[in-house]
């Protein structure tokens, strides 16, 4: 059994000996698997948001609602198109379709399960894989940003521009982060092949602890949880998505770089969000959850992770990653963008920096002794320790007093009002108002009510 088991896991030889009608399956299967799960993908957090919201979501078109989505799919197709007179007619059509291509193109080196037996052919259930897969998941997502941002410019309008501006300053710096957080992924698993990554957690770990060996985990959520929390951070704000949808923020921008779409090409653009959503889902899960391998309590099952079984854990794990995008979007509200750029730049991207090198320090000394080992490890601890107390913040100093900083004002500046609220009589005004007597007035013979 044993073998068998072994015998499941798809390595770099076994892919480009497909016939041509198997690899066409294998391209309409993630074709459709995209478009699917996008459809139902906008009614599950309808639904999800409508549950968070006390409201029942969509619930009228076919069952459950489920036909709704396509509904305005169908409602969006037939509206009327309009095309702005200044715009780049070329790059205006072209543009939402790179969105869509590039994330639908990342899901051919994502491994949806082990080797099975299509028609008498043993093949494995990705549509290709090459020694530097995750290269190529990090470039997908990466030109992607091009169909937003060549969106804003082709508009001809100064909203959907800086839309697209803010959309590039955005994506950028969490690529950074994203990138960094795959390193540690090389630097454990060996290897940059999607399918040898999954196989590298399916083999656990193995701790030294007094002497004893105990087995741990082998997800790379747990191994490397800085990494997976950073990584999926990143993945919020790559896909747009709340508290990070600022590309869109109706609030400041009028819908963004899509605000001069409308009829298809808007469908494709809103739909494009989605397909990241669930493209980076199913990369999550490939490089941190384990992929298509079964969770704890199922893998007591001999058979857990052969024949078509996988599929069903990795549909499963890719379900609850979006459930969390969705409950990200009814929980936390939008950031305001500096506070989202400085979140980027300044703490995730040195926190990634810390935890990259610490890790490099932990690999180089796993041929060490066990006692030079843990005296390496208490130094090193000590120093991030010490490094962490003594690290110079910077704290406001305290404010003046009131009166202090109203003496400092220089001549000439513009008058305040008084600090106790009593406003001082008018210097123009021939009245004494200031503690004057009651006037005692006799009423005269013509003097009447009013």
């Amino acid at each position: 059994m044993n073998l068998y088991l072994a015998a499941q896991d798809p390595t770099l030889a076994d892919f480009g000996k497909d016939p041509w009608w198997l690899v066409l399956i294998k391209i309409v299967f993630a074709f459709a698997f995209g478009l699917l799960a996008t459809l139902l993908g906008v009614w599950f957090e309808r639904r999800v948001v409508g549950r968070m919201a006390v409201r029942p979501g969509p619930n009228q078109v076919g069952p459950f609602g489920l036909l709704q989505t396509l509904a305005d799919g169908l409602k969006m197709a037939f509206k009327e198109d309009i095309l702005p007179k200044a715009a780049d007619k070329v790059v205006y059509f072209f543009a939402p379709t790179i969105s869509v291509i590039c994330a639908v193109t990342a899901l051919s080196v994502v491994p949806f399960g082990p080797k099975v037996s299509i028609f008498g052919h043993w093949t494995p259930l990705q549509v290709t894989d090459v020694s530097v897969a995750v290269l190529v998941l990090l470039a997908c997502s990466s030109m992607g940003i091009y169909g937003i941002v060549l969106g804003g410019w082709a508009s001809g309008s100064t909203y959907p521009l800086l839309g697209g501006l803010r959309s590039t300053a955005q994506m950028i710096s969490y690529e950074v982060a994203m990138g960094l957080s795959i390193v540690a992924v090389f630097m454990t698993a060996g290897t940059m092949s999607t399918s040898g990554i999954v196989a590298a957690q399916g083999d656990g770990t193995q701790l030294t602890i007094a002497g004893q060996q105990v087995p741990a985990p082998g997800w790379y959520a747990i191994l490397l949880l800085p990494s997976f929390i950073i990584f999926f951070i990143a993945t919020v704000g790559e896909t747009n998505r709340a508290p990070f949808d600022l590309p869109e923020a109706e609030s400041e921008l009028v819908a963004g770089f899509m605000t001069e779409y409308s009829s298809l090409k808007f469908a494709l653009f809103m739909l494009s969000e989605y397909v990241s959503m669930v493209t980076m889902s199913a990369v999550t899960t490939t490089l941190f959850l384990g992929g298509w391998r079964a969770p704890w309590p199922i893998t007591l099952w001999a058979g857990a992770n052969t024949g078509w079984w996988p599929m069903l854990w990795f549909f499963g794990k890719v379900i609850a990653l979006v459930f969390v995008f969705v409950w990200l979007r009814g929980t936390l509200p939008r950031l305001r963008y500096d506070q989202f750029m400085r979140f980027g730049w300044k703490v995730l991207l040195p926190i990634n920096l810390v935890w990259i090198l610490v890790l490099a320090g932990l690999r180089s000394i796993e041929d060490w002794q066990t006692k030079d080992r843990l005296v390496a490890t208490a130094i090193g601890a000590g120093v991030l320790l010490l490094a962490t107390l003594f690290w110079p913040s910077r704290k406001k100093e305290p404010a003046p007093p009131l009166q202090e900083q109203v003496n400092s004002r220089p001549h000439g500046s513009f008058p305040l009002p008084p600090m106790d609220l009593q406003v001082p009589p008018s210097p123009r005004t021939r009245r004494v108002v200031a503690e004057r007597e009651p006037a005692n007035v006799v009423a005269g013979p013509d003097s009447r009510e009013v």
